[in-house]
């Protein structure tokens, strides 16, 4: 299967900067935040006055102004104050479109990250260089063969990232040559049971460093905001939450390789994650389990190996509806963990009953 240029993925990457390149990380980032309050402060000051503004308005207007009044801005590349008019006209665009909240000002140390188009980037081997810097190591070289299109670098904990967006040009070998069909049924109570009767337990990461996260969050909450020992327990609190993300991560990639890799066709479920999670007694228990990261790895995994994802209809009760003689017991309840048919007699575990009508449905 042949890679076409509509195909773009971005590999992240741990950086190790020296002390130097940190501060210009750091730098950058700073930029790149103020450009964005700056505009969002404009943007709402116009509104208000009865205009009707745009990014690129406030572009221009920022540009008149910043070799007078922000001079220090030319001390890092020109994206870092460019980008986030763009981003802002975007959030806006999905605020009024009803997809996103209002656009909030950001903070100093919360989701710090600069944008560079690639104009100004170079990779070599498993450096990256960056303009009016030295070449930055890189802990892993490029996964992806093909044109650099951006890189985000972005700060979690006391770590920094790349992520290099690559438009892919040549072909994608690990192609699925299973014609194997498959159904997934996603759970709080096990991350996913296969219709073939296979249980996939969830890491659960949250649930197992929640009290260890509580005790540093309580401690952080004791110091005097400003203090060095308040920043301390801040990095401490992000690593934890970095370790969480990771660990959940790792096992959702295990599973959507496994599962593109063996299974030409998979069904799936068009679960509404956001309204789920307003349900406060599971909110918890379904972020630890990450449905919205499975789906979006399964997805683009599926086009890069040629698999077929077949998602079912947000109503359809694969739960409810019996697998052998398509029965629907609209009477089963989330407390019933057994599906048993009147019809037909069938017993059977209802998240592996829900896998076999999700997997009938690839064969459509």
């Amino acid at each position: 299967m042949l890679a076409t240029p509509a195909i773009m993925l971005s590999h992240k990457i741990q950086l190790q900067p020296t002390v130097k390149q940190e501060i210009y990380l750091s730098k950058a980032c700073g930029i790149a935040r103020f450009t964005w309050n700056w505009a969002l402060n404009e943007w709402d000051s116009q509104y208000q006055a009865g205009l009707k503004p745009s990014g690129m308005f406030l572009k221009s207007k920022f540009n008149a102004l910043k070799q007078e009044h922000f001079p220090w801005i030319y001390e890092v590349t020109k994206y870092a104050c460019q980008q986030p008019f763009i981003h802002l006209q975007t959030a806006f665009r999905n605020f009024f479109s009803k997809r996103a909240s209002y656009p909030k000002f950001k903070k100093k140390g919360i989701h710090d990250s600069f944008y560079v188009g690639n104009d100004q980037i170079k990779i070599t081997d498993n450096y990256l260089k960056l303009p009016k810097l030295e070449y930055i190591k890189m802990r892993e070289r490029l996964r992806f063969a093909g044109k650099i299109m951006s890189v985000t670098i972005s700060r979690i904990a006391d770590k920094w990232f790349a992520a290099i967006q690559v438009k892919l040009e040549s072909v994608f070998t690990d192609i699925c040559e299973n014609q194997a069909s498959v159904g997934i049924d996603l759970g709080i109570k096990s991350l996913a049971v296969l219709s073939n009767g296979e249980v996939v337990e969830g890491s659960k990461s949250l649930k197992k460093n929640l009290k260890k996260l509580k005790k540093l969050q309580r401690q952080m909450s004791r110091k005097k905001k400003g203090s060095k020992n308040r920043n301390k327990l801040r990095i401490k609190v992000a690593r934890l939450h970095y370790r969480i993300a990771c660990i959940r991560n790792d096992i959702l990639h295990k599973l959507t390789t496994y599962l593109t890799r063996n299974f030409k066709h998979i069904g799936i479920e068009d679960l509404n994650v956001s309204g789920m999670m307003k349900n406060h007694n599971l909110a918890r228990a379904i972020l630890d389990m990450g449905f919205f990261e499975f789906k979006r790895q399964l997805e683009y995994k599926a086009i890069l190996r040629g698999n077929k994802v077949t998602i079912a209809d947000r109503w359809y009760p694969s739960s409810k509806t019996c697998s052998t003689c398509g029965y629907v017991n609209s009477k089963l309840t989330l407390a019933d963990r057994m599906y048993k048919c009147p019809e037909c007699g069938l017993f059977i575990d209802r998240d592996l009953n829900a896998a076999i009508n999700l997997e009938k449905l690839t064969n459509h």
